[in-house]
């Protein structure tokens, strides 16, 4: 940054909890005839988005997060959706990187982008950032993002990513897949759990590995103010224990995307529950799910 630019206190405070009553795009009942944009934006702060991609593009439907800081923005996770024409989310980012440089302006600023983990529906629309420059594209596979993040070495550190002011820790959190990593944003108290906690179909691939994550969520939300626990999925009705089906392009009953620590617990007791019975377990808020 340029001499003279002003700094945004990131690090001042501790997170106030904001509404998240946001009415998301939750499909229709006619795909052809769906008027919603393909993305919608929530912005919950100044230098927070939240971006949800339309269901009648991808069935999926997931939550994308947008996070500018001093010297750079992180956009973690890019969507079910590789074709800019349909899912235009590099076009979006753009405008949104462009507004808050017009509030803020800064000479040089980059863009990180990062994953929850390699799962199709979240990472197609990484090739829209190929060869946008001041951008920097992390492979979410578990080598890549492994070194990146330095867990290779210690898979229980916490990382940090500073975004110049605002520094995101990073955690690995094995379970759904073997390369997922959990943020925790202390400026908003967001902890992003990608595919691991969310209302919907928790589907563990590795259950002691799913277990200990459990485990390391609680006991680093103990000691941090954490405001909303968000994953990238809606899938559950608000019937409690009822979900929609897979491939469903239509959900007008969905609850929150938003949950708190309690649910951490409530998972890590349904998993004792469970014990080791296979199968499908429905729970008020959740359903636990073998495989991936």
């Amino acid at each position: 940054m340029d001499a003279g630019q002003p700094l945004i206190d990131f690090a001042g405070g501790v997170p106030q909890p904001r509404a998240l009553d946001v009415r998301w795009i939750h499909g229709s009942p006619s795909a052809k005839h769906n008027t919603d944009p393909d993305i919608q934006v929530h912005a919950y702060d100044e230098h927070t988005f939240v971006l949800r991609q339309n269901m009648a593009i991808h069935y999926e439907a997931p939550f994308l997060f947008l996070l500018f800081g001093n010297a750079r923005a992180v956009l973690i996770d890019t969507g079910a959706t590789a074709c800019a024409e349909f899912f235009p989310l590099r076009g979006v980012v753009d405008e949104l990187v462009g507004r808050w440089l017009d509030r803020h302006p800064r000479a040089d600023y980059h863009l990180l982008v990062l994953h929850t983990h390699p799962h199709r529906d979240h990472i197609a629309g990484d090739v829209q950032f190929a060869g946008r420059p001041g951008t920097t594209v992390v492979g979410a596979d578990l080598a890549t993002a492994w070194e990146y993040f330095g867990f290779g070495t210690d898979a229980d550190a916490v990382a940090r990513v500073d975004l110049g002011g605002r520094v995101l820790d990073c955690l690995a959190t094995p379970g759904h897949h073997e390369a997922a990593v959990t943020f925790y944003d202390p400026w908003t108290g967001f902890l992003l759990t990608g595919d691991t906690v969310y209302p919907g179909r928790l589907y563990v691939d590795d259950w002691p590995a799913f277990t200990r994550s459990i485990d390391r969520l609680i006991e680093f939300s103990d000691s941090r103010p954490v405001t909303h626990v968000l994953g990238c999925h809606i899938e559950m009705t608000r019937q409690p224990g009822v979900d929609y089906p897979i491939r469903t392009t239509y959900q007008p009953d969905e609850p929150p995307l938003q949950l708190t620590t309690g649910h951490l617990r409530e998972i890590r007791a349904a998993i004792k529950e469970v014990g080791d019975r296979p199968g499908r377990h429905a729970f008020p808020e959740f359903v636990l799910c073998p495989g991936t």
